[in-house]
């Protein structure tokens, strides 16, 4: 057997024997997500559980150096671990804006004693981030940001304010843009700092959308200390740090068009509108819209492989992330328009145990946000036009 198979038959018995059966399945409600932090609330123990045995692997991130509490994997490695997670149906062990956004931020411009202090801890889960970036006059302008750090020495002290800061009530640290420099042009004299909630001046306030629910918050800083310490990269380059995140976090974004939880559409549909003897969903129009959806799915899982594998090998576009973004967001919200039209009268529900409170109407309602969070569609066009296909004038 090749090395690679090894792993993976390896990697097969190990998830057999330590993969509960409460973690197998689409996730069907908020309280299936483990999220983690010091105040993690888990739906079984056996989630819990399936945390600390993945977190103990480092495999909660697979390709994060082992010195830092990483799984150490290759590429090739990760994806055969994905791809055996996919087929037990094994829900995420861990969902953190930690590993998605801070951490591969940290790996690259992080001092080795920040790397030290924050990324085991982002591994095990034991601490949950929530990014301070949007505020209410600077989202798509987001350089034109007016949160202030003013020098004290060994500290600064922050003033101002951030919108849909997302899950900030729950978040234990924030990962955050302030100006230390307001005299310097917009993009520069900014600075990307790291402080815990609980420092005296943080309050936060929950910020209610359409559906009735919603992990934004708006947050505000009324002179919190911030230590020297705790600033990643050069001061007054925050920008560098910022824009390097933000890759990341367009790419998990991106990433809800082909991990989306709960039931397939087909089933949902089946489930509502009945098959045929020969097992079709007995709706033609509706059935080939659900296909086209399935295949256009396949293809981006792929395409999401082909840019992880470009990356890797530092051979990818930066806009990259700016298309997946895209094609993600649209592909995310495809899916629950369809669940709303396979569901039925049923999906209308807005309130009861039956509909779990209304999660289809709900779900989809908070997708309509996937095309503004993390740049708007019409700012990541604007990159693919610019950067990608180098059209004239873009």
């Amino acid at each position: 057997m090749s090395d690679l198979e090894t792993f993976r038959a390896e990697t097969r018995a190990w998830l057999e024997q330590n993969c509960p059966p409460e973690v197998r399945g689409p996730l069907e409600r908020e309280s299936d997500v483990i999220w983690g932090g010091r105040n993690a609330v888990f739906k079984t123990p056996a989630h819990r559980q399936w945390l600390e045995r993945m977190a103990a692997r480092g495999w909660t991130a697979p390709e994060w150096p082992r010195e830092y509490g990483g799984g150490g994997l290759s590429r090739e490695e990760a994806k055969v671990l994905a791809q055996e997670l996919r087929r037990i149906q094994a829900q995420p062990p861990l969902q953190s804006f930690g590993v998605w956004m801070l951490g591969p931020a940290l790996l690259k411009f992080g001092t080795e004693e920040q790397k030290k202090r924050f990324l085991p801890e982002i591994v095990r889960g034991e601490i949950r981030w929530c990014q301070g970036y949007s505020e209410p006059g600077a989202g798509s302008d987001l350089a034109g940001l007016q949160t202030r750090a003013e020098d004290r020495g060994d500290h600064w002290i922050v003033n101002g304010q951030k919108v849909w800061t997302s899950y900030a009530d729950k978040a234990d640290w924030i990962f955050c843009l302030v100006r230390t420099d307001p005299d310097a042009p917009k993009h520069l004299g900014i600075s990307f700092v790291l402080f815990d909630m609980a420092t005296p001046g943080v309050t936060t306030r929950p910020i209610t959308l359409i559906s009735g629910k919603s992990p934004f918050c708006e947050t505000f800083f009324d002179n919190v200390r911030v230590e020297k310490a705790n600033l990643v990269g050069e001061l007054n380059r925050g920008w560098d740090v910022a824009k390097y995140l933000l890759a990341h976090e367009r790419t998990m974004i991106g990433e809800m068009g082909e991990i989306a939880g709960g039931r397939p559409v087909g089933q949902v549909a089946a489930d509502t509108i009945g098959v045929t003897d020969e097992g079709r969903l007995d709706e033609p129009m509706l059935r080939a819209r659900i296909a086209e959806l399935d295949v256009d799915a396949a293809a981006f899982r792929l395409a999401l492989e082909r840019v992880g594998d470009q990356t890797k090998a530092g051979q990818a576009h930066p806009a990259m992330a700016s298309m997946l973004k895209y094609y993600g967001s649209e592909l995310n919200k495809r899916r629950h328009e369809l669940l709303m039209a396979a569901g039925g009268s049923d999906a209308l529900e807005w309130e009861s145990e039956r509909s779990r409170e209304g999660a289809a109407a709900r779900d989809w309602l908070r997708t309509k946000a996937n095309s503004i969070e993390g740049g708007t569609s019409e700012v990541q066009l604007n990159i693919i036009a610019k950067h990608i296909l180098q059209l004239p004038g873009a």
